[in-house]
């Protein structure tokens, strides 16, 4: 079970959490790029990858019990803001349809480059399953 930490004089974030206090097993899930189970990139598209990464990143926490509402943070690394700011709509239905409307915290870096050419972002995952 998770908590969201919100001041009651801030402003709600849109599309993530300020903080969340969470008690239980935990996951941490390495960086997962937008590639399929072979490790091949389908799509060269942003929108595209952003899907497959989180698909990866709940197929592997299924492996521990895990669903899309046990993820507390994710940590996004993108190689260009601005392609993800232009693609902002279609990247949140994406996430909607993949992680439902389970909003955790959530940090986004913008970073040079990535170590799997053809990858335009790379996500990280941490999880706390209820005991």
């Amino acid at each position: 079970m998770s908590q969201i930490l919100q001041p009651p004089d801030w402003a709600t974030p849109l599309g993530y959490a300020n903080g969340v206090v969470a008690s239980g097993r935990q996951v941490f899930i390495a960086g997962q790029v937008g590639w399929n189970a072979q490790q091949q990139f389908e799509s060269d598209d942003f929108v595209s990858q952003t899907g497959q990464t989180l698909k990866n990143i709940v197929a592997i926490l299924a492996e521990a019990g895990g669903a899309p509402e046990h993820i507390v943070r994710l940590t996004w690394y993108v190689t260009d803001k601005q392609e993800y700011l232009d693609n902002l709509k279609e990247v949140g239905r994406c996430y909607r349809q993949v992680m439902g409307r389970h909003f955790p915290a959530m940090s986004l870096v913008q970073i040079s480059g990535l170590v799997e050419d053809g990858a335009k972002l790379e996500i990280e995952a941490t999880a706390v399953i209820p005991e």
